[in-house]
């Protein structure tokens, strides 16, 4: 009986574009295990668990409904301001949340880049899925809010489409997250930086107030961000508000693929001396 020792060899990647998505999926089953990982990580020996995915955004929703709804007074297109501002609050928390996370993967996945091989790429990716179960779960205070302030609403086919409107978030963050997570292997700053851009980053975005409260010639600038056509997709979807637009936003989204894109070519170029660096 022949005893066959079977030996894998390695080599370095060469080439600008060579971006071993293969390896991606071949590794799908890891990838799961961390974003599983992350989410206990996250609420372990926390007094209320996972119920915080549903706290914090609910508790943002309160606060600034009485700031930009009752004092600043702002409007938002007829609909409820409190069921306006919190269908716009659940994808930028998936958003914000995804990018701080996987934005420090890196340096906190040391040990393991160190010890065994695996696609690197899979640890800020492991934070977009991450996030979605925080997102599946606080979507069922929007519905209460929905069934609260309009009883008679008509709940129609194109809230079917509203999981559509998700990817251009995801997309948009994993490119973030493939470029900030590989700065920070080098500039230990972008680490602290990362949260006052997020705070920046919502107030450019229609979170809080809608796209038609800036002047029309200047709406196109917030239309490129792909933010923009995420959030307003989910009030169309879910809450019927027309949205102007749809062409521009159609091209902020094709910006978040560029950007995904141009992530992943230089996070495998930073990949190649990762292990030396942190």
């Amino acid at each position: 009986m022949n005893n066959k020792r079977l030996e894998y060899i390695r080599q370095p990647r060469r080439g600008w574009f060579d971006l071993a998505l293969g390896e991606l999926w071949a590794y799908r089953d890891l990838l799961a295990a961390l974003a599983w990982r992350n989410l206990t990580v996250r609420y372990k020996q926390s007094v209320i668990g996972i119920a915080w995915a549903i706290l914090k955004p609910v508790l943002q929703m309160l606060v600034f409904s009485v700031v930009f709804g009752r004092l600043a007074n702002l409007p938002s297109d007829g609909v409820p301001y409190p069921v306006f501002l919190y269908a716009g609050l659940l994808p930028w928390t998936y958003f914000s949340s995804a990018i701080s996370s996987a934005s420090g993967s890196l340096l906190a996945g040391g040990n393991m880049i160190n010890k065994v091989y695996f696609p690197r790429m899979i640890l800020p990716f492991s934070y977009l899925f991450t996030g979605l179960i925080d997102l599946l779960l606080a979507m069922a205070v929007l519905f209460g809010l929905m069934a609260w302030y309009r009883a008679d609403m008509v709940f129609g086919p194109q809230m079917l489409l509203f999981p559509l409107f998700l990817l251009p978030a995801i997309v948009f963050a994993g490119g973030l997250s493939l470029w900030l997570c590989a700065l920070a292997v080098r500039y230990r700053d972008i680490h602290h930086l990362v949260p006052y851009l997020l705070q920046v980053g919502m107030f450019v975005t229609p979170v809080v107030y809608a796209v038609q409260l800036l002047p029309a010639r200047f709406q196109w600038i917030l239309q490129l961000n792909p933010m923009t056509g995420v959030i307003e997709g989910f009030r169309w979807s879910l809450l019927g508000k027309p949205v102007e637009g749809w062409g521009m936003m159609g091209l902020g989204c094709a910006l978040s693929v560029a950007l995904l894109f141009a992530g992943m070519v230089y996070f495998r170029r930073v990949d190649r001396t990762l292990a030396d660096i942190v």
